[in-house]
This record gives C-alpha cells, sequence and structure tokens, in this order.
C-alpha cells in the first residue's frame, strides 16, 4: 500500500503527535475542574452570609474556571489553525505554529497558562498564612516572608518567559524562552514545595501538642490532613518535575507534562477550597478551638470521680 502519510522526519511527527493529544489532555482536565466547580459553588453559595472570605473565593473559583476554559478553547483554536486552516504553509504545520508565536491567540495561550499558575501558587500561600496564623500574626508573617519571595521571583521569571516566547522568529522551544520558562517552573514548583514542607510542619506541631490531652482518634485527624496535604502537592509536584526535565530536553512529551501539570495544579486548588467550603480545612480560629477542647478533657480527667450518690441524682434530676 503506497504511503500517504506526511513528508516529515520521526522527531517532528512525534512532536505533532504530543502536540495534538496535550489538546485532549486539556479537555479532559477542564472537564474535571468543572464538576469541582459546581461543588464548591454550592457549598460556597450556601455559606457567603456567615464567612465573607466565601464571596472571596467564590470570585476566585469563578476567574479559575474561565481562565482554563479560555486555554482550552485558544488550544483548541490554535490547533484547527495549524493543520486545517494553514495545512499547506510551507514547511507544515509546526513550521507554520513556530513562524507565528506572535499571533494573538498563541500569545494568549502563554499569559493565561502563566496566570493560572500564578493564581495556584497565590493560592497554596494564603492556605499556609492561614494555618500559621492560628500561632501568631507576627510569625505567620515571617514563616511565609521566604515562599513570598521564590513566588515574587517566579511572578519575574514568567512574566519575562511570556515575553520571549511571543517575540517574532521565537516560540516556547528556542534556547532562550525554554531557559526562562525552566526557571519560571523551577521556582512555581519550589514555592509548592515549601509551603507544603511549613503547612505539615505546623499541623504536626499541633498534634504533637494535643495527643497527650486528646483521645487518639482526634489526634490522627491532624495527621490526615497533612496527609491530604501531601498528597494534594505531590499530585502537581510529580507532573511540574517531568515537564520541567522534559522542557529542559526539548523533549516533545513536555506537552503533555505540560498540560497535566497545569490541571493537576488547578485541581488541587479547587480540593482546597472544597474543604474550606465545608468547614473541614483549618480556620484562623482552629487552635482556639481545640485548645479549649483540651482544657475540657483535661479538666474531665483530673478532677475527682463521681460517687454513686452524684451518678443518681443526675440521673434523676429535682424539678
Amino acid at each position: 500500500m503506497p504511503y500517504y502519510g506526511p513528508i516529515e522526519d520521526s522527531g517532528t511527527i512525534f512532536l505533532e503527535r504530543t502536540f495534538l493529544g496535550q489538546g485532549f489532555v486539556a479537555g479532559v482536565g477542564c472537564g474535571v475542574q468543572l464538576v469541582l466547580y459546581v461543588m464548591c459553588v454550592k457549598y460556597l453559595w450556601r455559606e457567603r452570609m456567615r464567612r465573607r472570605v466565601m464571596l472571596f473565593l467564590l470570585a476566585y473559583v469563578t476567574l479559575l474556571l474561565s481562565l482554563s476554559s479560555l486555554w482550552a478553547a485558544i488550544a483548541t483554536w490554535t490547533i484547527e489553525d495549524i493543520y486545517i486552516n494553514n495545512r499547506n504553509y510551507p514547511g507544515g504545520p509546526w513550521v507554520y505554529f513556530l513562524a507565528t508565536q506572535n499571533l494573538p491567540e498563541n500569545v494568549i495561550f502563554i499569559v493565561v497558562l502563566f496566570v493560572l499558575t500564578f493564581l495556584s501558587d497565590l493560592l497554596v500561600l494564603w492556605r499556609c498564612w492561614v494555618i500559621w496564623t492560628t500561632t501568631s500574626g507576627l510569625i505567620a508573617y515571617v514563616i511565609v516572608a521566604f515562599p513570598f519571595l521564590i513566588l515574587l521571583a517566579s511572578f519575574a521569571l514568567g512574566t519575562i518567559w511570556c515575553l520571549q516566547s511571543s517575540q517574532p522568529g521565537l516560540s516556547l522551544y528556542n534556547k532562550i524562552p525554554i531557559a526562562f520558562g525552566t526557571s519560571y517552573y523551577v521556582t512555581s514548583l519550589s514555592v509548592n514545595v515549601v509551603v507544603t514542607v511549613l503547612i505539615v510542619l505546623r499541623l504536626a506541631l499541633h498534634r504533637r501538642s494535643m495527643r497527650e490531652s486528646l483521645p487518639p482518634e482526634h489526634a490522627k485527624h491532624y495527621l490526615s490532613v497533612a496527609a491530604i496535604v501531601v498528597e494534594s502537592a505531590a499530585l502537581y509536584s510529580v507532573f511540574a518535575l517531568a515537564f520541567i526535565i522534559s522542557y529542559a530536553l526539548n523533549n516533545p512529551i513536555n506537552q503533555f507534562f505540560l498540560t497535566m501539570s497545569s490541571s493537576c495544579q488547578q485541581i488541587a486548588g479547587y480540593l482546597i477550597i472544597l474543604r474550606v467550603a465545608q468547614g473541614r480545612a483549618w480556620s484562623t480560629n482552629t487552635l482556639t478551638v481545640t485548645t479549649g477542647v483540651n482544657f475540657q478533657l483535661s479538666a474531665v480527667k483530673f478532677s475527682e470521680p463521681m460517687t454513686g450518690t452524684q451518678i443518681e441524682s443526675d440521673r434523676n434530676p429535682q424539678t
């Protein structure tokens, strides 16, 4: 049977396959986020009158979903523009893509990706601040100062990456954009790793202080929360690390990891907000509440045992 495939080298063909595949992955990720968005809105809207932060989180998840939908739509449009509208471009579709990085849709694609990552980093930094605020406001600000500085560096590198990638004659896969893009994602990953360590440290310290007086099943609650935080960060960290390595090596598979890392980071954010909306996440008064429980349990533990007469009196109170 005669060959009707493209007259391209195997590397270019593999690159184009991964480019098409990441569009499908982006659609799946957007669908998962839509489901989580509906769940978050349900609880956030119910609690909007009790806590003002719920309105802020409602606006946040709405912005997140809007940007994610825009990103998926632009990815679809870019694929259509490359392989349908400009199929016969000299050199092939991929050459057209690399030569037109300054087109509006390609610029928006990169900028939206950068904004989504930055918003997700801000969310985990805010959660870290909330958890450490349960000890002291001053301590919380000192704790988040270091990851905040990393976040500022990430913002600067991300901005340069967007500018360099959208220059005429350049693309995401030229040497200079690759250098800035790799640095940007390394700093973004660093923010998540540092914040996760700080959150787990705070939960572990509080759990240790409560173990002496709280029942074992209550103390285990803090370990489970720490496990959730670690797993959420690991979900993003694994794919982000895979993207960083493959992108630095200029391997086409990086397109899959780029899409998956972005989706996983946002999904982890939705899960955090869902816990906040359901009242299962830490708030600024968590330490006060658990300390009160600790005090009450300690009082019961060390109080004098009740006599049989007292017990009978409690069972049959006089009216």
